[in-house]
């Protein structure tokens, strides 16, 4: 946190326009530097919150519950495809949102509505355990606790996207999100193995346990949106009424990129298919997603299954992969910040497109278990970390400012979509023999991801 405060202090002198609730107000030249600095602070221990609540409802720690619910494999499948498909709905929560006056509140009424319905399955573990309701009917229970706590997280999405977008300022960008994303993940790192400790360990069981972490993880998960408050709200009335002071402090006026950005185009429709930018990245976006999630479902399953690896073993290699990736955040926040989040995407996506072919021909041997699976998810940790947080800065930097969340959600709807689609597909070549199985699918993810970078070398990022 000290970095980051001295990071503040000296970068974010930059135009920012401050929002409140009041209709007639005019945007002052820029957000108080306190009120960013507590901002920032606010969204970080958020940040930590969340990964909290968010590891209690989902991962490991919720796929185990359902093993030990005795749950079927399409059980599982519909759990891994429910957060992809639910982003069809984030349009909706982002048009809903642009007609509110308080990014604050929004968030408010949908995520904690959201985290709060995961209270039913506390009650519902409890009542298994009194044999009120039995292991099947509490499997449906959590099925529809998931798919309806997705789609009221889904409809606040891409307004807190374009809230913290405004927040942040852009020359503090990659290194913010670096830090904030550390938080984030150091706290998964500390806290999966503790949880599952505590679930495995509990004297009543390990269903009961699992109630008892829900349960924490849910006021973490409270605690986190309270943390919301101390940030600074935007008006989204404001923000869309005033989208020129945004574009006060351009430095190239004739720069078509940052004119698409300020565009006071009044048709939200037009304005969306006249920004050739934004629609070369979704395409980018698009094919990429669908590359990555053709194998991304199916390395664990090549560890367990194919090579009939112990769990615990994996669970091993995914903590390095974690530990390598938290690593590395910081790092690729501050390169991005100097050269631009495309260059990074397109050297560091290259080397990500060729990973599914270090798979191949990995055995049991001892060298194998032992030195390169562990360098490979080593590796895999360190170059993810570039793409994940480049991938994010890139739509938060092409995006228009006016109706932002709108494009924001346009874009998470585009990844969900395509990444369920990808995930079916995959599984359909992975039991096709002639396409030869898990090493099969491997290769042709590696083809789709190479082929899926070659949009995004026409995309022009703003400011670079």
């Amino acid at each position: 946190m000290d970095s980051l405060q001295v990071d503040t202090v000296e970068l974010l002198n930059v135009t920012i326009p401050d929002l409140d609730s009041s209709p007639t107000q005019q945007f002052p030249e820029r957000f108080a530097k306190n009120a960013i600095r507590t901002s920032l602070r606010a969204s970080t221990i958020d940040a930590i919150f969340a990964s909290v609540f968010s590891l209690s409802t989902g991962g490991i720690l919720l796929s185990n519950f359902l093993v030990e619910l005795n749950a079927t494999p399409v059980i599982f499948g519909m759990l891994s495809s429910i957060p992809m498909l639910v982003n069809f709905i984030q349009p909706v929560g982002a048009y809903i949102s642009e007609q509110t006056t308080s990014r604050f509140k929004f968030s408010l009424l949908t995520f904690g509505t959201s985290r709060l319905l995961w209270l039913i399955l506390v009650i519902g573990i409890f009542a298994n355990n009194s044999s009120l309701i039995n292991s099947q009917q509490l499997v449906v229970l959590t099925l529809s606790i998931v798919l309806f706590s997705h789609l009221l997280g889904g409809l606040g999405s891409a307004s807190w996207l374009s809230w913290l977008a405004l927040i942040v300022p852009r020359r503090l960008r990659g290194r913010y999100f670096g830090i904030r994303n550390s938080a984030s993940n150091l706290t998964n790192l500390i806290c999966v193995p503790l949880t599952g400790l505590v679930i495995s360990h509990w004297y009543g069981g390990a269903i009961q346990g699992y109630g008892l972490v829900l349960f924490l993880g849910i006021i973490c998960g409270l605690i986190g949106l309270g943390c919301q408050y101390f940030k600074v709200d935007i008006n989204p009335q404001l923000q869309n009424q005033n989208r020129l002071t945004f574009c006060e402090s351009r430095t190239n006026v004739s720069d078509k990129i940052i004119d698409a950005m300020c565009t006071n185009e009044d048709s939200l429709t037009a304005s969306i298919w006249q920004n050739s930018n934004f629609l070369i990245f979704l395409v980018y976006f698009s094919i990429w997603m669908l590359a990555v999630h053709l194998s991304a479902p199916f390395f664990n399953l090549y560890l367990l299954d194919t090579l009939d690896l112990d769990v615990t073993l994996v669970t091993i290699y995914g903590s390095l992969q974690t530990g390598a990736n938290l690593s590395m955040l910081i790092m690729w926040g501050k390169l991005a910040d100097k050269i631009g989040n495309r260059p990074i995407l397109i050297c560091i996506g290259v080397l990500v497109a060729i990973t599914p072919l270090l798979w191949l021909g990995i055995g049991t041997d001892h060298l194998d278990l032992w030195l390169w699976l562990p360098l490979l998810h080593i590796f895999i940790g360190v170059t993810w970390a570039g793409i994940d947080l480049c991938t994010t800065n890139m739509y938060l930097g092409i995006a228009p400012v006016k109706n932002q969340s709108i494009y924001f959600a346009i874009a998470a709807a585009v990844a969900g979509v395509s990444g369920a689609l990808g995930t079916t597909i995959g599984g359909f070549i992975a039991q096709t023999p002639g396409f030869g199985g898990l090493l099969g699918l491997f290769a042709i993810s590696s083809i789709c991801r190479l082929v899926g970078l070659i949009p995004l070398i026409f995309v022009k990022e703003p400011g670079k």
